[in-house]
């Protein structure tokens, strides 16, 4: 088969969570763009719908759906009613996440106070954990189990992070351990639906520009400043640059891949320079 034909998706369809913006709302233009049918679901679901309708005004096939990801319910519901709209579910993006906050060290070299493990509020790691970890089990659960019933295979693509395998200090307590277990997760499902033809992989991003932590990034000149320093190709990424690897993992281009871990992090999970 040609090359570049191997990247084909169009015909499919795809469900993206937390698609309203950020990664998500990249990975559903970049499904979109290669003609596949999207539902961009979020749990703000006028955000999920303004974009699905500029979608559709540039010609996509897309439509949106309000989800809490931690809904198992909602989950549910919202995976038949795209399989009813689309005909099936070829491609998963399970990308919905949350920040928990300040890690114990800030990026100006100062201790936390309410960062550190028994200050940490129990309940930022509950919602947490329910979000960042289960919430991605209750995506692929649903996914997953439309997938079989089509009997013609699929490609989940989880959104997990360098945090997976970097100790980074100014990062929420429980996002890293959250991410962790997304990985293995990732590992251990591409082992079990490999029989299925359902292929599960992980993309890990570093710093990209997003509405994440309130959009500080966006908003903080000096703190932007001070994050492309500290990547080793000397730029934090915009949400743009997932898509050609989010298109790679979605098509059959990636078919001999399951329970990847992919960093896309300009490097910084090599190390620090200087």
């Amino acid at each position: 088969m040609n090359t570049l034909e191997q990247f084909r998706i169009d015909g499919r369809s795809a469900f993206v969570t937390g698609a309203a913006s950020g990664l998500g709302l990249a990975f559903a233009e970049a499904m979109a763009e290669a003609g596949c049918a999207v539902t961009l679901s979020d749990r703000d679901g006028e955000g999920a719908e303004r974009e699905a309708a500029r979608l559709a005004q540039q010609g996509a096939e897309a439509r949106a759906a309000a989800l809490d990801v931690t809904d198992r319910a909602a989950m549910a519901a919202a995976v038949d009613a795209h399989v009813a709209a689309f005909g099936g579910l070829d491609i998963l993006f399970a990308n919905a996440g949350i920040d928990t906050g300040a890690g114990f060290w800030n990026p100006a070299g100062h201790r936390n106070p309410e960062g550190q493990v028994d200050t940490y509020d129990p309940e930022r790691w509950d919602r947490s954990i329910a979000v960042n970890l289960t919430g991605i089990y209750n995506t692929i659960r649903d996914g997953v189990r439309a997938m079989k019933a089509a009997g013609r295979g699929g490609s989940v693509i989880v959104t997990s992070s360098n945090a997976a395998v970097v100790n980074e200090p100014i990062v929420g307590l429980a996002y890293m351990p959250a991410k962790a277990a997304v990985k293995h997760l990732v590992e251990h499902l591409g082992l079990e639906l490999a029989e299925f033809g359902i292929r599960v992989n992980a993309i890990a991003p570093g710093p990209f520009v997003t509405n994440i932590g309130g959009g500080w990034l966006k908003k903080d000149p000096q703190a932007r400043k001070k994050w492309d320093s500290l990547v080793p190709l000397g730029r934090v990424a915009e949400p743009c640059q997932i898509k050609p690897l989010a298109l790679y993992l979605a098509s059959d281009a990636s078919n001999y891949m399951t329970g990847a871990h992919l960093m896309i992090d300009g490097g910084m999970a090599l190390g620090k320079l200087g």
